[in-house]
């Protein structure tokens, strides 16, 4: 899953050690968030969100959103109204 974990910690001067012990977890596990090898469970992503005082929607992509289309079909930009 994408997210900003990395450059959060970075901004903070914190080690990936820093702040696997901030979260109870291993430096491994912090490693295979950063480099997108593993999603957060639910639990971590709302510790992390807290630890950081951030949504968890400004540090963690959803997967499972929908954009919009970045293509419209309609008249050219030049053609004339109506």
């Amino acid at each position: 899953m994408k997210n900003r974990l990395k450059v959060l910690r970075a901004e903070r001067g914190w080690t990936q050690e820093d702040l696997s012990k901030q979260l109870g977890v291993s430096r491994q596990a912090v490693n295979a968030l950063e480099t997108e090898k593993h999603s957060p469970s639910l639990d971590l992503a709302y510790r992390i969100s807290a630890l950081f005082g951030l949504g968890t929607e400004e540090i963690f992509e959803n997967p499972y959103e929908v954009s919009a289309p970045k293509n419209v079909i309609g008249p050219p930009s030049n053609a004339p109204a109506g």
